[in-house]
């Protein structure tokens, strides 16, 4: 081989070397990698063990609340009891709530199961195949569902109100979205046969306002059960017991509550609430996104990124968490318009819809503002009719504002606030909705229908439908004073059919025929909530005033104590057909059709009645009218009267001698006093504001003057001298009634007992005692024995409050003590307050019969919160509705000892008698109504006539 060949060679060898090298290389190149792959493969797909409960976790995120599956074909109610009878309801007028509450069917319901299986007609079928039917023939009857109260504090703030029941606020920080009502339930709530006694079947239950977020709320169905807990009456909880642990539901709607505003706990602003519910959202939303990227990895299978992690979560916020994520329904107590306005920017900020702003008292002038919060569809509006100016928040509050707030269509809902309201009287705030302007299907849908679908339990309530409550009523739901004869709640029925009550007159069997309000209601607007509330008109007393058409006359009888029609009333008279009144120097001088002579004179005024009334003008006590402004505010109240048991009243204040005149510090003009005189309460007595023994001594003003230097605008400096009794305050009972007895009975040194007290021993004005507890009036019964068996003298005493006093209605009528039913419709909210008598359905007597079947002079105060509470002036302008409410039954019932005439003495002339208030007859004021008379939703006040003051205010 030559060098040039063997060079060849070797080169040849080298490449072949070098070619199996990088063959080598490439080989174990693909090798590695393949193998690292593999490897990196295997460690990403190696699943946990926890991974199928991860995402099965994941999976629940996105669930929206809903029916459960298999609920339309269910065969009986969750909470059906064994035993329970099918119940056929037959000749029913059936309000459904369909078709925006305009439905109304004339026929039979049938429920089997403990939920409704038929509505309208009942097919033979059904009946055929059950042997023992329970039959209800309704005769006509309304029925609709169950009354829907969507905001009430039952059994988290108990009745009676002991300190170990009440539960309705904690004060431990101001965002606790972790709180939950459910743990607070108080069973034993006194308020439950109450509330369900007036046709109200469910209930949410909320925490209290004093945090910005205060907790989670829960609906009750009211219906108690054998289980007697909280958790077996609950509807569809969101957390279920199911034997080994407790299992949350994300099908199921949860609740949350908020409060705008300055919060309770912190001595804070609107500033650092606002800020408090952004931290807080800032917060959920972090764990949200935490969730959703831990929850995109978990389902892309990406274990080797989650190795080290746990699924992000912290109890205490899982709730809020889950309203970002659309599953827990917003309630917000919200007042003003800057409060709106904050909430909705924070609903658009972290996007979650508000279910429902409650109180709201200026949603009315902001509808726009409210049509902007985050979500499809605005939040409904849960309101009240008429309770307001309580609190600054409050001031603005309209009478007309759901009728407003319907014409925008934004969802209106009457709610309760229970004990606030009574929620056994929810139906009367959608009645005074309707009485305002409120059309007939929507008032009844707000308290029915539209909170059960704000709620999301519209599958299961607020619609007859198969799974709803029934209530059966004694007439038109909207009517005054409408009852439940039967409230049935998963089948059964709850109200117990021991005695039936009187069958109403044919026009309780529709809804009333409301006045026209368009003008006022424009007004409200107009004027930013605030329309001028003086009369138009005022000076008429020189000349002639003609009313025509009018169906009644009430005025006093000679006595100046009974009541008496001058038109003797006339069935199926025409409103054409009904007599003149003519009216001159505030004295009515002509009744009939011979006024021709008093027509003729060129300074007659004519205004026609339609039918309505002229009506003595109603006299209000029992509440702090004329002494306050805003209750809440204290530098727009009097302020309360000094405690002379608590500590020495100084000297300069009087000393011993110590007794506060209400004359002295009487407010004319407040917006509660001329909105009563507007509906026809034309004389306020109030006493001095006081939380203790002594109260002082009250005066009568006009409600319609406007200082109290104008003619007639003081009516009677003083009318009575006032105390009070009451367990639970600074001084015993003991005490308090030892003072009494000091006072009252002659001692050695009889001339410094005090003006005052000689003139109440002297019979020369009458001693009221603000008393509830029976145990209390029976020792002041005894104390008025012994008192005049000293003296020889009789003692005018009246009781006031009195919510315990039918116990003692033989021994009160016997002693001649009369008796201020105040409010006129009782309620145990404390301990001298349980032993109420409730009247129908619950007892077949209420306190107002059982006292006047005993011939006790009997008055009533306004239907307020709590007169002790210094917040009810607002609802003396419903002085007119509560007697007419109060006496509805004892009209029907007892006619022997009540009238429709007698009924305007327990708002005027009794009043009068019982609080030493001098006026003859002739000379008391006149309202004149028009469509009808104040005891209804159909009269609407038109002119007040005033021979005291000398005028006729026209509105």
């Amino acid at each position: 081989m030559t060098s040039a060949e063997a060079r060849r060679a070797t080169r040849a060898q080298t490449l072949r070397l070098l070619l199996a090298a990088l063959v080598l290389c490439v080989v174990g190149s693909v090798f590695l990698s393949y193998t690292s792959i593999t490897f990196s493969v295997s460690v990403s797909r190696r699943v946990p063990r926890h991974a199928s409960s991860v995402l099965a976790k994941c999976a629940d995120l996105r669930r929206k609340p809903r029916p459960s599956e298999g609920f339309y074909e269910r065969e009986q109610s969750d909470r059906f009891q064994p035993g329970t009878r099918p119940l056929h309801i037959r000749n029913a007028t059936l309000w459904t709530g369909r078709v925006r509450g305009m439905e109304v069917l004339t026929g039979d319901l049938f429920l089997e199961g403990g939920i409704i299986r038929a509505v309208g007609h009942v097919g033979k079928h059904l009946l055929s195949k059950h042997r023992d039917v329970e039959t209800l023939d309704a005769h006509g009857a309304w029925v609709t569902p169950g009354i829907v109260d969507m905001h009430s504090h039952l059994a988290v703030e108990a009745s009676p109100s002991l300190v170990g029941a009440q539960d309705g606020n904690s004060f431990q920080g101001l965002v606790l979205p972790w709180l939950r009502s459910l743990d607070a339930l108080n069973t034993h709530d006194d308020g439950f046969r109450h509330s369900l006694s007036g046709g109200v079947t469910t209930s949410l239950i909320l925490p209290g306002s004093a945090d910005a977020i205060g907790g989670q709320a829960f609906t009750m169905k009211l219906r108690p059960t054998d289980a007697r807990s909280p958790s077996s009456m609950l509807l569809e909880p969101p957390f279920l017991y199911n034997g080994t642990g407790i299992k949350y539901e994300p099908t199921r709607w949860r609740h949350m509550k908020h409060a705008c505003g300055a919060s309770r706990v912190y001595d804070g602003t609107r500033m650092d609430t606002t800020w408090a519910y952004r931290q807080a959202y800032n917060k959920a939303r972090e764990i949200k996104v935490a969730q959703d990227e831990y929850c995109a990895l978990a389902e892309a299978g990406d274990w080797r990124a989650l190795a080290e992690k746990s699924f992000p979560e912290e109890l205490q916020w899982e709730a809020l968490v889950d309203v970002l994520r659309g599953r827990v329904k917003v309630h917000t107590h919200c007042y003003e318009a800057v409060d709106f306005d904050d909430f909705v920017r924070l609903s658009n900020e972290f996007e979650f819809p508000v279910a429902a702003f409650h109180h709201a008292h200026e949603a009315y002038l902001v509808p726009e503002v409210i049509k902007n919060a985050y979500a499809e569809h605005p939040p409904a509006i849960a309101m009240f009719a008429a309770f307001s100016r309580y609190k600054r928040e409050a001031y603005r509050h309209s009478e007309f504002a759901p009728r407003i707030l319907e014409d925008n269509d934004i969802p209106v809902i009457m709610k309760s606030d229970h004990p606030a309201i009574m929620s056994r009287f929810l139906i009367n705030e959608a009645a005074q909705a309707h009485y305002y302007g409120l059309s007939e299907n929507i008032a009844l849908a707000s308290v029915i229908s539209t909170p059960a679908a704000v709620l999301g339990l519209d599958h299961r309530i607020g619609f007859l439908r198969e799974g709803t409550h029934v209530v059966v009523w004694d007439s038109h739901p909207l009517s005054l004073g409408a009852t439940p004869t039967q409230v049935i709640i998963d089948g059964i029925p709850q109200i117990s059919p021991a005695y039936t009550l009187p069958e109403k007159p044919a026009s309780h069997q529709r809804a009333p025929v409301t006045p026209d309000f368009d003008a006022e209601a424009a007004a409200a607007l107009a004027f930013d909530g605030l329309p001028p509330l003086q009369p138009r008109s005022s000076g008429l007393s020189e000349g002639i005033l003609v009313f025509r058409n009018v169906a009644h006359v009430w005025v006093k009888a000679p006595d100046g104590r009974n009541i008496v029609d001058l038109v003797p009333d006339r069935e199926g008279l025409h409103p054409l057909q009904h007599p003149d009144v003519v009216v001159e120097r505030g004295k009515i001088v002509c009744v009939g059709a011979n006024c021709g002579p008093h027509r003729a004179r060129r300074d007659t005024v004519e205004v026609d009645l339609h039918g309505g009334a002229l009506q003595p003008g109603l006299v209000s006590f029992g509440s702090n009218l004329g002494l306050q402004e805003i209750a809440m505010e204290v530098s727009t109240t009097d302020g309360v009267a000094l405690d002379p048991l608590a500590a020495d009243v100084p000297a300069i204040a009087g000393g011993a001698a110590y007794v506060p005149h209400a004359a002295d510090g009487l407010m004319f003009g407040t917006r509660d006093a001329l909105l009563a005189y507007r509906h026809g309460v034309t004389v306020g007595i109030t006493a001095p504001s006081h939380t203790s023994f002594l109260g002082g001594l009250s005066a009568a003003f006009s409600l319609g003057s406007a200082h109290k230097l104008e003619e007639g605008a003081l009516v009677q400096e003083v009318t009575a001298l006032h105390v009070s009794l009451a367990h639970g305050t600074k001084a015993s009972v003991s005490t308090e009634v030892g003072v009494l007895r000091q006072l009252l009975l002659p001692l050695e040194e009889f001339g410094k007992r005090g003006f005052w007290f000689e003139k109440v021993v002297n019979g020369e004005i009458p001693l009221v005692v603000d008393v509830d507890s029976a145990d209390l009036i029976a020792t002041l019964i005894r104390l008025k024995m012994e008192v005049e068996a000293q003296t020889g003298r009789t003692l005018r005493l009246t009781i006031a409050g009195a919510a315990e006093a039918h116990l003692l209605a033989a021994e009160l009528a016997e002693a001649n003590i009369g008796v201020i039913l105040s409010p006129a419709r009782s309620y145990p909210f404390d301990w001298d307050r349980r032993r109420i008598l409730p009247g129908p359905p619950l007892t077949p007597e209420s306190a107002l019969t059982k006292l006047l079947s005993h011939n006790v002079t009997l008055g009533l105060g306004p239907q307020g919160v709590n007169a002790a509470s210094g917040i009810s002036t607002w609802a003396v302008r419903n002085l007119r509705f509560d007697a007419a409410w109060a006496t509805h039954i004892a009209l029907l019932d007892a006619p022997h000892f009540l009238d429709k005439a007698s009924a305007f003495s327990l708002a005027s002339s009794n009043i009068e008698t019982l609080l030493g208030l001098d006026v003859r007859a002739g000379e008391e004021d006149l309202v004149a109504t028009s469509g009808g008379d104040l005891l209804g939703f159909e009269g609407k006040v038109v002119a007040v006539i005033s021979a005291r003051r000398g005028t006729v205010d026209t509105f």
